[in-house]
């Protein structure tokens, strides 16, 4: 019989482990510290080559938006690492982080409506399990 990891532990750390885990957990906290919205976490492990995780939170503003996309960077610069690229920040609207394994989406309310990118990535799958 094949061995599933129980529900509540995929709830709390994702099921991510070594440096994606570390990395979820600077992300996590970064935008907590500046109090994003609605933070959404999509596992696209196996549905998605260019990352395992996508972060999506929402800002109150376009100075909120940016202002939590610069604390993502910072605190994963403070850990010793890079980012692969930011997008959007001029605009502020919608702020693309790409930290490699995982891309973080901050973005305006009526933004993140817009696009769905929930609904996109959960078509298909069991949303109690992509949801993380």
């Amino acid at each position: 019989m094949p061995a599933t990891k129980p529900k509540a532990a995929a709830k709390k750390d994702g099921g991510f482990t070594g440096e994606t885990g570390r990395l979820r957990k600077l992300v996590i906290d970064a935008l907590d510290d500046l109090k994003a919205k609605d933070v959404k976490e999509i596992d696209v492990r196996g549905r998605a080559s260019f990352a395992d995780l996508l972060v999506i939170a929402s800002g109150t503003s376009t100075r909120h938006v940016k202002s939590l996309a610069d604390e993502v960077v910072k605190f994963v610069k403070k850990a010793g690492m890079m980012p692969l690229g930011v997008e959007g920040e001029r605009e502020a609207e919608w702020v693309l982080v790409d930290l490699g394994d995982i891309v973080v989406h901050v973005m305006l309310p009526r933004i993140r409506e817009f696009y769905g990118l929930e609904r996109l990535w959960s078509v298909g799958g069991d949303n109690a399990e992509d949801l993380v």
